[in-house]
């Protein structure tokens, strides 16, 4: 009894660092903040946050937000995905290049590389300008749209990289059996690729989804104070209104919805795998 419990502290004594690391850096964090939030005893700032009408708008603008930045990291990153998985190793090698090059890149940096491109005499509007395209410049920053475009350079590697490696379980046999029936290339996507790569589709899908829900530099810098998101107004009350229980309660809110929507996806890749 003793040897086995000994046994089982030094199977879990070199996981000790990781863990008081987590609880001092994450845990005792998190709890303090959710002792913020409920400041008084009372739920007041939770009523506030999830009760009226500007903040659900805030928490509605970011749902928006999130699910429109995965959908087009899907548009882009599964045909990316697929080409990287079934050309070349030459190819597959530069695609990849240029695929985590962003990764390599300060997200801060990106950002205002896109300001630079998007400006109203930014390098876009300044190339349709001068090519005759367009009589006056197209507002591409401080918008709905500059956001989308932002964080959709900032994600769509984390699109691209589960399908890569759910395209690259795929059985070839599989493929050539189809194609030995006689299968259309359409056809044997739709059968046999599209099937068998859901769960890296899901993976990813949910991986962007849930980091655009916590995105803040990209929205503040790109969306000028024009579109807000839950970050940034956990933001504005802790610098500018110096409002910590509020901004509490928001941030203990959006981990609540990230934990949840985790959950689902957890039980939703259960379910599948169980199928």
């Amino acid at each position: 009894m003793f040897s086995r419990m000994s046994g089982r502290l030094l199977g879990i004594a070199p996981a000790v660092p990781a863990l008081i690391v987590l609880f001092v850096f994450f845990l005792y964090p998190v709890v303090r903040m959710l002792g913020y939030s409920i400041e008084g005893g009372t739920f007041e700032w939770y009523a506030k946050a999830l009760g009226e009408g500007l903040y659900l708008q805030v928490f509605l603008n970011t749902f928006e937000i999130a699910f429109w930045v995965t959908a087009i990291c899907l548009v882009l990153g599964y045909p990316l995905g697929f080409l990287l998985a079934t050309t070349t190793p030459g190819w597959a090698t530069l695609g990849f290049i240029f695929v985590l090059l962003p990764l390599w890149t300060s997200v801060l940096v990106r950002t205002y590389a896109w300001m630079v491109l998007l400006g109203r005499n930014g390098v876009f509007n300044r190339a349709m300008l001068e090519a005759g395209l367009i009589s006056d410049p197209i507002p591409m920053l401080n918008n709905f749209s500059g956001v989308l475009i932002g964080m959709v350079h900032v994600l769509l590697p984390y699109m691209v990289l589960p399908i890569y490696g759910a395209v690259r379980r795929v059985d070839p046999s599989l493929v050539s059996a189809a194609e030995g029936l006689g299968a259309s290339n359409a056809r044997i996507f739709r059968r046999v690729y599209l099937p068998l790569t859901l769960p890296g589709i899901f993976a990813g899908a949910v991986i962007v989804f849930v980091l655009s829900l916590g995105f803040y530099i990209t929205p503040a810098l790109l969306g000028g104070g024009r579109v807000i998101m839950v970050a940034v107004m956990i933001e504005q009350q802790v610098h500018q209104t110096l409002n910590w229980p509020f901004a509490a309660a928001l941030s203990a809110s959006l981990l609540v919805v990230t934990l949840a929507i985790y959950a689902l996806a957890q039980r939703f890749t259960r379910s599948s795998e169980a199928a």
